[in-house]
């Protein structure tokens, strides 16, 4: 394989490109090419045409454009000044800013069929996480097969799942197709009942007591459903706090209140990508391999009042997941 990397020398940074290959049980590792000390001028199109290793280069290309650009980005936010952030550490700005910038100047100035082959790759993976957080069990290379309507055949997988996996799909096109709207009741409501079509009938707010078992905390009481919601809505449209650290706190609250009798996981974290992309943030996904740390993250925001790991845990899945499906 062969990577970028980076020698820093007296605080300024000196980029290689490095070969790591293994040889009859050797392992050797070399520089093969000097990049120079700016990454904005290194061309990865250039790199392949080093005759040479063109071939360990091509199986690179991926990983070495995604560190360029991921870099690139980092660069350029950090020549921005930033305020004092009590929730956000400099570096912690630092990434969310790269991430804006690029998804801002850079992905949403392309032509809107390649956009949405974009989104069509992200929806794949957002969906087969954000169901299986619940329990679906339908792997990731038979999501993309559903998805895409694709006849095949499931051994031991129910209806329930496969509509699952559809319903999610079309409520992210139903947010991404009404992010001109103001976020009310009605809105969180008909994602909702897309989320539970063929799946649950009990649409609406629930009529009786429930517990976050998952989360570790107590839900509001069915008969505050109404006024808790429309007062998180109203804090939200009018609060003059950073709009990443309000959505975040959004999404807590929104568990925590926990308003419908199934699906509020996937309503949450849907209504969680229309606020991001409707401020120009790009969505994210939380990934099953995390929910663990995830739930526990949203308990001590709850049990604690303290949303610093919530926004770290955010962060993080931003950092490591943006940059695999939207690096253009």
């Amino acid at each position: 394989m062969t990577y970028i990397y980076v020698k820093k020398i007296k605080n300024k940074k000196y980029y290689y490109l490095r070969l790591d290959k293994r040889i009859k049980n050797k392992k050797i590792v070399k520089d093969i090419a000097y990049l120079g000390n700016d990454i904005s001028k290194i061309n990865i199109e250039n790199l392949l045409n080093n005759k040479k290793y063109s071939k360990e280069i091509k199986k690179s290309y991926k990983d070495i454009n995604k560190f360029l650009k991921l870099n690139y980005y980092k660069k350029k936010a950090e020549q921005k000044k930033f305020k004092k952030n009590k929730n956000l550490t400099k570096n912690q700005q630092i990434q969310l800013e790269s991430i804006n910038i690029h998804f801002n100047k850079r992905f949403k100035q392309l032509d809107k069929i390649t956009q949405n082959d974009f989104f069509s790759n992200f929806i794949v993976s957002y969906v087969y996480n954000t169901t299986s957080i619940e329990g679906n069990t339908i792997p990731l290379k038979d999501v993309r097969k559903i998805l895409s309507e694709e006849k095949i055949s499931l051994k031991n997988k129910t209806l329930r799942e496969i509509y699952d996996l559809r319903n999610s799909q079309d409520a992210f096109f139903f947010a991404l197709n009404n992010l001109k709207k103001r976020l009310t009741e009605k809105l969180i409501i008909d994602t909702h009942k897309q989320l539970m079509k063929d799946i649950d009938k009990r649409t609406g707010y629930r009529n009786f007591d429930v517990r976050v078992i998952k989360a570790n905390f107590d839900s509001t009481p069915y008969f505050r459903i109404e006024k808790e919601i429309h007062e998180l809505i109203e804090w939200f449209n009018n609060s003059k706090q950073d709009i990443f650290i309000k959505t975040v706190m959004f999404h807590h609250q929104f568990e925590k209140i926990h308003p419908f009798a199934d699906g509020n996981g996937r309503t949450g974290r849907m209504i969680l990508n229309f606020l991001l992309l409707k401020n120009n943030y790009p969505p994210i996904i939380i990934r099953k391999k995390n929910k663990k740390e995830y739930f526990n993250v949203l308990s001590i925001a709850d049990k604690k009042k303290d949303y610093i790991p919530l926004i770290k845990f955010i962060l993080k899945e931003y950092d490591e997941n943006y940059w695999n499906h939207f690096v253009c």
